[in-house]
């Protein structure tokens, strides 16, 4: 498959390896309780964002949202009842309770059923194309609702816990930070003095200056942005909502001491310090084998997590101006192979989404007794982010050019699935 890597030497991860031991530097002493209390009528009113849960491997749909008891294409478990319409596996009862703040879309049908190809097409709402890169939900998110945030360090695109598909055209300045579960910078390692450190920064101002003056491209201005950016942040009092560690002993327990709880309760810190777009990530999906023993130890850890951030969100008030999204890049065959697995599959599968305006407790689209084919309205990886953006409010007339110059339209000209809405 054609990759779409980053330009060389143009990634936030890049930049940190320059600034090694910012990190060091002692930030003014500071209360995010009390900025965020201080700040939280203004947030709730007018604050727009998204957490991503991302499934990596391509997570059975048919064991989880969509379940087909008593047929041979059924599985292991049973379903239970939920706070909403329709039935979800029994591993996940205390997602079950809270089902009515979220929807299933139980008729997904797509067409990219390899890793990587469906990786990019569920994260772009593009099929890959050799000749363009086309921008992720977090960078588009990014690059339309940053302006919101003028007085926020942090970049406005966070992935914890793993990698997310890049910025394409938009620009480095909209790329992904990654950290990893602990709030920890790769490459941000305390073993610099100060002055040395700032010494270097200086260095590099030099030279980012004499790059642009000799007009060498785009480059030379997107490193220089994404370096002041990066230096801004490591010097900032907002790295304080990285630190999942001070929350209380309580709260880490709620959603579970795994990388995935970490990584939701920091989507939480993050979105209610003002950032737009925060991807969490959790891989393991690529069940060829053993499906139902694969389940049995990841359920439980997405259970407690999810659960806690949809309920957390809710109580704080952050869930009426935050969309949540679970997916991965496509389900699971209905068919169960001979090593009691699941192969890939793409063309009928579900995911969740609920907040931000989205209508709870619904169940859209249907398969038929089998879950082998979509028997209702199938949607695609480009109505699915038309919704997300709808719920927003970014405006699907929106039209960026690519770097070859072609107009692209947002979430590749999808349609909004209008069942999510009332």
């Amino acid at each position: 498959m054609q990759k779409f890597p980053t330009p060389q030497g143009m990634s936030r991860r890049h930049f940190l390896t320059h600034l090694a031991g910012a990190s060091a530097l002692a930030a003014p002493a500071f209360s995010l309780t009390q900025a965020l209390t201080a700040q939280a009528a203004t947030i709730k009113r007018n604050q727009k964002s998204c957490i991503l849960l991302w499934m990596g491997g391509g997570p059975p749909t048919i064991d989880i949202w969509d379940m087909k008891s008593g047929t041979p294409t059924g599985g292991t478990f049973k379903p239970i009842s939920t706070a909403g319409e329709g039935q979800i596996t029994e591993l996940l009862p205390k997602v079950a309770k809270q089902m009515h703040r979220l929807s299933i879309v139980r008729s997904m049908s797509t067409r990219e059923a390899d890793h990587e190809r469906g990786r990019y097409y569920m994260h772009t709402g593009y099929v890959p194309n050799p000749n363009v890169q086309h921008p992720s939900y977090g960078s588009v998110v990014a690059h339309e609702l940053a302006s919101n945030r003028r007085e926020l360090e942090i970049p406005p695109f966070v992935s914890i816990g793993g990698a997310s598909e890049g910025p394409g055209f938009l620009g480095m300045a909209y790329a992904p930070f990654q950290v990893d579960s602990n709030g920890r910078v790769r490459n941000a390692k305390a073993n610099v003095e100060e002055a040395r450190m700032m010494d270097r920064v200086q260095l590099l101002n030099v030279l980012e200056r004499r790059f642009v003056r000799e007009n060498r491209g785009s480059a030379a201005v997107e490193h220089a942005k994404v370096l002041q950016s990066t230096l801004s942040l490591l010097t900032s009092n907002q790295m304080e909502a990285f630190k999942v560690q001070d929350e209380s002993e309580a709260n880490r327990e709620w959603y579970g001491n795994t990388g995935f709880g970490r990584g939701c309760l920091m989507a939480r810190r993050l979105v209610e310090t003002g950032v737009p777009f925060v991807e969490v990530n959790l891989g393991g999906w690529d069940l060829h084998q053993n499906c139902a023993t694969g389940l049995q130890t990841k359920l439980p850890e997405v259970d407690q997590a999810m659960s806690a951030l949809v309920d957390d969100l809710a109580i704080r008030g952050l869930l009426e101006n935050t969309t949540i999204l679970w997916m991965g890049e496509f389900g699971r065959t209905p068919r169960i192979n001979g090593d009691a697995g699941r192969d890939h599959w793409a063309r009928s599968w579900s995911v969740v989404v609920g907040g931000g305006g989205i209508q709870g407790g619904k169940v859209v689209g249907a398969t038929n007794k089998d879950g082998t084919q979509v028997t209702s309205e199938p949607y695609s990886s480009e109505d699915l982010m038309a919704t997300v953006c709808r719920a927003m409010g970014i405006s699907l007339d929106r039209t960026f050019k690519a770097s070859n110059g072609r107009p692209m339209k947002i979430a590749g000209g999808g349609k909004v699935i209008s069942e999510l809405f009332g």
